[in-house]
């Protein structure tokens, strides 16, 4: 018997980035890091997009509702930069709110740039899907991932999702004991 595996949404928002003026480095580094993370078999289901709210609420969408992504990861439009509105879009297109997600990757950002505080990152809850919104800078996003993940395969639990499972030797996934 197998098993599909599971699917994972990386979206880099990035106006140059999606109109090839740069190298979308967010997006690969997000995916690099979920290898090392998971243990089981997954796939990332990937997306380029500009700073634009309704196409990124739409490629959300998509990817939660379409493509079946237990989780999608974001990088980039958490600024306070006036094209920057990833969490507007998140927050337009999720049932829930989780906003210890920032709250943990603001935290650990602030262990290596004073500037953490003016990253606006967030989580939410679609349907069955958890919905994060990273940093832009790969390493960043690295460090803030390493951070909240402890967290996700139990969140993506409760949502009745796919049981995620991890490497522990590089991060531990946390489920209360039975």
């Amino acid at each position: 018997m197998s098993t599909a595996p599971i699917r994972v949404g990386i979206v880099t928002v990035s106006d140059r980035a999606s109109r090839g003026v740069y190298q979308d480095l967010g997006g690969p580094a997000i995916a690099s890091c979920l290898t090392e993370i998971l243990s089981c078999p997954w796939e990332p289901i990937t997306r380029v997009i500009p700073d634009e709210q309704t196409l990124i609420e739409q490629t959300l969408r998509d990817l939660c509702d379409v493509e079946g992504c237990c989780l999608v990861v974001t990088t980039g439009g958490t600024g306070p930069a006036l094209r920057d509105v990833t969490p507007e879009a998140t927050e337009a297109v999720c049932d829930k709110m989780m906003p210890g997600f920032g709250e943990l990757m603001r935290a650990e950002s602030l262990k290596f740039v004073p500037t953490a505080i003016l990253s606006r990152q967030t989580a939410g809850i679609r349907g069955r899907s958890l919905v994060v919104n990273l940093p832009g800078k790969p390493s960043a996003i690295r460090d803030c991932l390493m951070a909240v993940f402890p967290a996700i395969p139990y969140c993506i639990d409760l949502l009745e999702g796919p049981y995620l499972t991890t490497n522990e030797s590089v991060v531990k996934a946390f489920r209360p004991k039975k």
